[in-house]
């Protein structure tokens, strides 16, 4: 029987599924901080990207599938999110970006697929754009690329499940368990301010992408998944239906078919 968890009920509860044992983990000095990541499996890479206040257990439902459909799955905490630290620098996409690279270094992994869900999302076409000889493509899940592709808030039971998970995952992971609303703050500024990519900066974009956008996102607009599939050469665009914002734990047999028939298609 399919997974289903369309309320986040069990997300709440028990989180996602629990991530594989690692074949590498560590920590890459970067910037001021230290980058978690984690690498599974052996294949073409797929980076995962989570969203912005989660961590990469997120992607419980998506290492597995990925491993078996033989890639080598990386993994990796953003600045100040689960197990990665940070400064007091401000957060900014570019910087995130940036430890992108620092951990793909690390791992000599000299070209990657990024699969990004939200603030990882714009983390990994903000790499497509600015390191295209680093990135073989990027599934573009749930996130906006100027200000004008976000719908109004309106706080909703899924969210404040999501949101309660975030918190204890934060508490128990982060090296920081007493600073989260501080790290909610600095999080929410970078989301309000950034990014603000222009139609041009669309046009610069030369690597395959997949701009993919559920039924129900609480947070992105249809229309400006649109404007992105118009502007961006090449890029196709994915609706998943019947989920949210939060599909890849609503409905992974979905989500992950979705994935799997990108990353074969680049």
């Amino acid at each position: 029987m399919e997974f289903r968890d369309d309320e986040l009920h069990r997300f709440e509860a028990e989180g996602a599924a629990p991530l594989p044992r690692a074949e590498t983990e560590g920590h890459a000095d970067h910037d001021g901080a230290r980058i978690w990541y984690a690498s599974y499996g052996r294949g073409r890479p797929v980076i995962l990207l989570h969203g912005g206040l989660g961590n990469s257990g997120n992607w419980g439902h998506q290492v597995p599938a990925l491993i078996d459909a033989g890639y080598q799955v990386v993994v990796i905490d953003s600045r100040g999110h689960g197990r990665s630290t940070r400064d007091e620098q401000p957060y900014s996409y570019e910087l995130m970006a940036s430890d992108v690279l620092a951990v793909m270094d690390r791992l000599k992994i000299g070209k990657a697929a990024i699969a990004g869900w939200s603030d990882g999302a714009c983390t990994g076409m903000i790499l497509g754009r600015t390191h295209p000889e680093r990135v073989s493509g990027v599934f573009f899940f749930g996130c906006n690329m100027d200000p004008s592709g976000t719908r109004e808030f309106v706080p909703t039971p899924v969210i404040e499940r999501c949101f309660s998970r975030h918190t204890k995952d934060y508490a128990a992971l982060s090296a920081t368990p007493d600073k989260f609303d501080a790290f909610v703050g600095a999080v929410g500024l970078m989301q309000r301010t950034e990014p603000n990519y222009a139609i041009p900066d669309l046009a610069d974009i030369h690597v395959p992408v997949a701009i993919v956008h559920s039924e129900h996102d609480e947070f992105i607009r249809r229309e400006h998944a649109d404007h992105l599939v118009r502007h961006i050469a090449g890029a196709e665009l994915i609706l998943l239906s019947g989920v949210s914002h939060f599909a890849p734990l609503q409905r992974p047999a979905q989500f992950n078919a979705s994935l799997l028939g990108f990353l074969a298609r680049i």
